[in-house]
């Protein structure tokens, strides 16, 4: 499966941040497709084509009043070496006032410059985030995600197999729903998986013979979250006594989404097994295993110690 690569309108950006716009309001149309924002520094000098393309501009009160030092001509210079690159938008931070000739060459080149009282390194922090977040490659899949003991899950299972009452029943035990049914999957680096909802049905849950409940009007604002870091990828299937399941130590295996690896964990479904305790039990089971404790080592140990 493979992520499609996305892009923002400005118009968004301004939104989200409340931005100030000093020119180009008929140009917020301009989409951002690169997901780390600027601050320019050798672009000032001159054109360098080797220097990365499409990105947001940031400039701060530092790169500011290096420009007013500059004498008129060389300043006049300096900005058109920068708007060669042709950034989607130049966003001015800390307040910055008297911006007399930037404005102009923006307005020639049809570039939107936006203004923000906040700190520059503030800024771009909170930019980058964003801007990660909204142009990451994303996949749907069908499911459940939900945060079990703080550790992201995915669910997974045939349709009617019982996926949205064990998610019920998990949120009744005091764990959080991030989103039922059609569950979006974000690729934010090489190794993280973020998991969210699709805005359509965040909050809530799908049940037959029930219908849609709401989980947060039912149980509170604690019964869901945003987003969660997929951890574990855990798929219900039907029951098999064909099958062995006494395995002393379930061997490694894991699911791959967009490039990345997630440990995957099989759990079968037979009348009087406690699934929901199932699943608790594997999310701490995996998190035990990440702080370098395995029980099924610990057994051994025993069981070398008594023959020796």
């Amino acid at each position: 499966m493979i992520g499609v690569a996305k892009s923002i309108k400005i118009k968004n950006i301004v939104d989200q941040f409340q931005l100030e716009i000093l020119t180009g309001k008929s140009q917020l149309f301009k989409k951002v497709t690169e997901d780390h924002a600027r601050r320019p520094g050798l672009e000032f000098i001159k054109y360098l084509p080797f220097f990365p393309q499409n990105r947001i501009y940031v400039l701060g009160e530092n790169e500011i009043k290096y420009l007013y030092t500059l004498p008129e001509t060389e300043r006049e210079a300096r900005i058109r070496n920068l708007v060669k690159y042709d950034p989607p938008c130049i966003i001015v931070t800390d307040g910055v006032e008297g911006l007399r000739y930037l404005p102009k060459h923006c307005e020639e080149c049809g570039i939107p410059l936006l203004r923000t009282k906040e700190i520059n390194y503030e800024f771009i922090k909170k930019i980058d985030a964003y801007l990660i977040r909204q142009l990451a490659p994303e996949i749907a899949v069908h499911g459940v995600c939900l945060n079990v003991f703080g550790v992201g899950v995915l669910l997974r299972g045939a349709s009617g197999i019982g996926k949205s009452e064990t998610a019920h029943s998990l949120i009744g035990r005091g764990h959080r729903l991030v989103a039922d049914d059609i569950v979006v999957l974000k690729k934010l680096s090489p190794q993280t998986l973020l998991g969210t909802h699709n805005e359509t049905n965040k909050e809530l849950l799908s049940m037959r013979s029930i219908g849609l409940v709401n989980v947060v009007r039912m149980y509170g604002a604690s019964s869901f979250q945003e987003e969660t870091r997929i951890a574990l990828d855990i798929e219900l299937t039907k029951w098999d006594d064909r099958e062995l399941y006494n395995e002393l130590e379930v061997k490694a295996q894991y699911s791959t989404y967009m490039d990345i690896h997630i440990p995957y964990f099989q759990i079968q479904l037979k009348p009087g097994r406690d699934v929901v305790g199932l699943i608790e039990a594997t999310v701490n089971n995996w998190y035990l295993k990440q702080q370098g404790y395995s029980a099924a080592d610990e057994f051994m140990k025993r069981l070398d110690s008594d023959l020796t």
